[in-house]
């Protein structure tokens, strides 16, 4: 995605509808230069629409809360709502979630053990951070954004805050393996294009059977890192960047 691109579906996803000639004032752009990319963009053929006004719209807002998000995610709320729910009760609603967007549930290599273990060790986070106002906080488990070749981004977890989103990829695994390194990573940069330049994103390997572990791999052939961590702490990943305990 280019910078034109990527400033056009920010545009879209930001506002409550707006027009190609509004789009093309904005960025200084000529009108024919925009309505190129508005019809032969993946994003914005596959995430936005066009209403009868000629308003351009974006189905993901890039707005708190983003609105339209739940609608590609097994599970979507705010963090006082995740843990408001029993763990059976959220369980529920992510399996049906998941039906409705199309993840496929079959549990022959334990799928659903890993959804409880996941769960599990957010609750234990937001416990580790019982000093910082998560509430309003946005979580969701098991984005699925599959509308073509084009347009794939997926996540195990996300968690929203004013400004980062954490991208958490889980393994039930006890040792860091390059192939899930470059897996966390693999969509960090299109969930950036999502959520817009309001937000950081923070790709991050969550090891669950693992212990006492925190730090930073080196993504294979290029000078990126990313942090790898056991769930026991991943409490000082949202540390790092928010900073809850210099005080």
């Amino acid at each position: 995605m280019d910078i034109i691109e990527r400033d056009i579906f920010a545009l879209i996803c930001s506002n409550d509808g707006i027009k190609a000639k509004d789009i093309a004032g904005k960025l200084k752009k000529e009108r024919k230069v925009i309505n190129h990319y508005l019809y032969s963009s993946p994003y914005m053929k596959e995430l936005c629409f066009c209403d009868s006004a000629f308003k351009w719209h974006g189905y993901i807002r890039q707005t708190r809360p983003h609105r339209g998000l739940e609608e590609f995610s097994g599970y979507y709320s705010t963090v006082r709502e995740f843990l408001a729910l029993g763990e059976d009760e959220w369980f529920g609603a992510l399996k049906e979630g998941c039906r409705r967007i199309g993840r496929n549930l079959n549990n022959t290599r334990g799928l659903f053990h890993s959804f409880r273990d996941t769960a599990e060790t957010m609750r234990k986070l937001f416990t580790d951070l019982e000093d910082v106002d998560y509430r309003e906080w946005e979580i969701v488990f098991e984005l699925r954004i599959k509308k073509s070749r084009g347009v794939r981004i997926y996540a195990d977890v996300l968690v929203i805050t004013e400004k980062y989103v954490f991208s958490l990829e889980f393994k039930m695994n006890d040792k860091i393996e390059e192939k899930e390194v470059s897996q966390a990573a693999k969509y960090s940069a299109y969930q950036e294009i999502l959520f817009g330049p309001s937000y950081d994103v923070i790709p991050v390997l969550v090891l669950t059977r693992a212990e006492d572990l925190y730090q930073y791999i080196r993504l294979e052939g290029t000078t990126a890192e990313i942090p790898v961590c056991s769930g026991d702490m991943l409490f000082n990943i949202f540390d790092e960047y928010l900073g809850f305990l210099a005080d």
